[in-house]
């Protein structure tokens, strides 16, 4: 989980129209620009949400919207087809955060001293000069150093809720992930498939016999050259020089290739060869092409083995996401949650 203190804090606590700070301080990454990268969009200070009394402002919701949507600051905006649906998980995001931060001060949970010192430390060290710093704490913390480490302090509570209610919850155990493996088996089977490279000599559309001469010398050039490769440097290196189909630009590296997605012809010359030989020439429709075979995956079922780091990580994220949506749940039964 990122760090709130990072992506609480990193591009502003918004000031509400009255001079007083928000009490909400919204999302962004700690690696963005800080306040600077928002003042390219057109922002008011506008109340668009007020929960149990405290009021979110338009600032607040950009700042999540551009943790949705960073690529929004290169291109000074956000999709037209995407804007809405960002904008509205936007939304939902910045009232879920207030309410675990008003969970947390109902809680009574405190930032120990300690704590607080360095994670000050940390978030000023984002900035890339003491200046880029005061720009910052003079446009979006009303010069308020206090304002800053407020903020800090709101980032942590929020973390710690977060940490003992989300996050610990969510791990998985190495038996969680054998049972779910075990009653999902149809998951983890893999079709039979093949990772190669191409070389292709291609004669131009509805050529005439001496195009058709000149394609098939050139190809036997090509398969001449092919079979003197060594290695798949080799082999891609030749691809990228002479090859005509498009994967001439990735050294003719097409990463696995499920059986049924192949021609039949390509099919019968892979299954005599071997990983590191290189095929005579293929006709695949108008096209001379020559393979070199880098792996075969027979079909089967991935092991256990296989696949447990990366199905405990995908099975944490799920659980994750079911107990911070069950969290947002139960803040949201007792809370007054007014859109603006």
């Amino acid at each position: 989980m990122k760090s709130l203190v990072g992506f609480a804090l990193l591009l502003g606590a918004a000031l509400s129209v009255n001079g007083q700070v928000a009490s909400h301080a919204p999302t962004g990454n700690a690696k963005q620009p800080p306040a600077s990268s928002v003042s390219v969009f057109q922002v008011s200070d506008k109340p668009v949400a007020r929960v149990n009394g405290a009021v979110l402002t338009d600032r607040d919701l950009l700042r999540e919207m551009l943790e949705i949507f960073p690529y929004a600051r290169q291109h000074n905006g956000f999709p037209k087809a995407q804007e809405a649906s960002i904008r509205a998980g936007a939304l939902q995001m910045i009232i879920f955060e207030e309410l675990v931060y008003q969970e947390a001060l109902r809680r009574k949970l405190a930032v120990p001293p300690q704590q607080m010192k360095e994670s000050e430390v940390e978030f000023q060290k984002q900035f890339h000069s003491a200046e880029e710093y005061r720009q910052y704490l003079n446009t979006e913390m009303g010069g308020s150093e206090q304002n800053v480490r407020e903020k800090i302090k709101r980032s942590l509570l929020i973390e710690q809720v977060l940490k003992t209610d989300v996050e610990n919850r969510s791990a998985v155990t190495l038996a969680e992930a054998k049972t779910y493996y075990d009653k999902n088996a149809d998951q983890f089977r893999v079709p039979e498939s093949f990772s190669f490279q191409t070389i292709s000599i291609i004669p131009p559309q509805n050529p005439n016999a001496e195009q058709k001469t000149e394609a098939v010398k050139r190809a036997n050039e090509a398969l001449k050259q092919a079979k003197a490769t060594g290695s798949f440097q080799d082999f891609g290196l030749l691809a990228e020089k002479i090859s005509e189909d498009d994967y001439r630009v990735n050294m003719g590296e097409h990463k696995s290739v499920e059986r049924d997605k192949l021609p039949p012809q390509v099919v019968k010359a892979f299954l005599s060869m071997k990983p590191g030989q290189v095929s005579d020439l293929i006709q695949v429709e108008q096209a001379y092409t020559i393979v070199r075979l880098t792996s075969h995956t027979s079909a089967g079922k991935r092991s256990f083995e296989e696949v447990k780091g990366s199905l405990r990580t995908e099975l944490q994220k799920q659980k994750y996401e079911k107990l911070r949506v069950d969290l947002d749940r139960r803040l949201r039964a007792n809370a007054k949650v007014e859109l603006l």
